[in-house]
């Protein structure tokens, strides 16, 4: 299965939906997706992956890259991803501890809903 990724506006943020599968062939593509989006100065990007069936490391290593790039810029980068022990992205997260370093959601509805991390750090502090 190829990659496939579609680009939509929400409510200001650029949601990129990503289905297939996410492995070394196809990580240059995705990244380009990106980093295009950040270029045009949309700094506020969820990663749809409810239809991505596999990922590889060189798979998790392009959503670090995009985690990064995003911070780089003031940005913020969220991801949504079913919480079901069946979805094969859900569970390479999970087993490596990476969902602690991501803004994760169940669905959509709930990342574009989400509050602002920082605006919650700010009113603690």
């Amino acid at each position: 299965m190829n990659l496939q990724v579609t680009t939509e506006d929400h409510q200001g943020w650029t949601v990129l939906f990503v289905a297939g599968e996410v492995d070394f062939a196809v990580v240059p593509e995705l990244g380009e997706h990106v980093r295009r989006a950040v270029a045009q100065g949309r700094h506020h990007l969820i990663l749809e992956l409810t239809e991505v069936v596999f990922c590889d490391s060189t798979g998790i290593g392009a959503l670090v890259g995009a985690r990064r790039l995003l911070r780089s810029c003031s940005g913020q980068l969220r991801l949504v991803m079913p919480e079901s022990g069946e979805h094969h992205v859900n569970r390479v997260f999970t087993a490596l501890g990476l969902r602690r370093l991501f803004d994760v959601h169940p669905d959509l509805d709930e990342a574009l809903a989400a509050d602002d991390p920082r605006e919650r750090t700010a009113e603690a502090g």
